[in-house]
């Protein structure tokens, strides 16, 4: 039974690496098929045109998704990444690329059947978590695969996958985070989540689900919706953001930003 919600209507994450991609160092965000569009958020690309003199570091910012990535001439080697509460560095060599599949949040675990509170904050070998896909990833990709093929390998895989798959998640649980997304992380939890589920269930769910408290989901997606208005709005203000997204505390939004991002936000909002 396939009772999915479209988080996708509602929340945008931002990963912003196309402002720290250096000169021949490339990202690239692509839409998946129609059918996927409630489980996937996109497909990722990264990497490089030619070698660099340098190690590439590769941050990426909380954003509530749990992704899996491969290297591409590599696929053998293929990794989940869990919910994260910081930002995370990779230290990348001087020449690679990369793909990856962002699920939006709860997805993943939906259609694995995989708590999600066990991949949190770490990265994780893909096969020790979901081998039929780490199989599917070493069999079907190659280092000279042009993007689009890989986009319809995926799709097809994806879309069969989920027509053979379960996929429920509690009413519930989904309204709790439909008000998250809506109200965009600005909430007071216990009044505003009333909904039908008593505070124990709520966060045995958010740990399967998302990986973490409901707490520190909504704070992730109060900091992405964040990132959303800084880059839907020119010339935005700093003072806007932090009314916006109720923050009276300065220092409190610049600590939670910095973790989320690692950089304080006036180094990433402009004015």
């Amino acid at each position: 039974m396939h009772n999915v919600f479209n988080l996708r209507k509602l929340y945008h994450p931002v990963q912003p690496t196309v402002k720290q991609a250096g000169k021949n160092v490339f990202y690239n965000e692509i839409s998946p098929d129609d059918k996927l569009l409630s489980i996937i958020y996109c497909y990722w690309e990264l990497k490089t045109d030619q070698i660099l003199d340098f190690s590439f570091i590769y941050r990426v910012i909380a954003d509530g998704c749990i992704d899996i990535f491969f290297k591409l001439d590599e696929p053998s080697e293929s990794f989940v990444m869990g919910f994260c509460k910081n930002y995370t560095d990779f230290s990348l060599n001087n020449q690679f690329h990369y793909i990856g599949i962002r699920f939006l949040p709860t997805m993943f675990p939906a259609l694995y059947n995989v708590n999600a509170k066990e991949l949190s904050n770490n990265f994780w070998h893909l096969k020790t978590v979901e081998f039929e896909t780490s199989e599917f990833i070493k069999n079907n990709f190659s280092g000279n695969d042009e993007i689009s093929e890989i986009k319809n390998k995926l799709d097809t895989y994806f879309i069969k996958l989920i027509q053979s798959s379960n996929l429920f998640i509690d009413r519930r649980f989904k309204n709790a985070i439909d008000i998250i997304i809506e109200k965009k992380g600005v909430l007071n939890i216990v009044d505003d989540l009333n909904t039908g589920l008593c505070q124990r269930q709520l966060r045995r769910y958010f740990e399967y689900y998302i990986g973490g408290s409901t707490k520190t989901f909504s704070n992730v997606v109060r900091f992405q919706n964040a990132l959303n208005i800084e880059s839907s709005k020119n010339n935005i203000k700093y003072n806007y953001i932090l009314n916006e997204l109720g923050y009276y505390d300065q220092a409190h939004f610049i600590k939670d930003f910095k973790k989320f991002y690692g950089v304080t936000p006036k180094k990433v909002f402009r004015g």
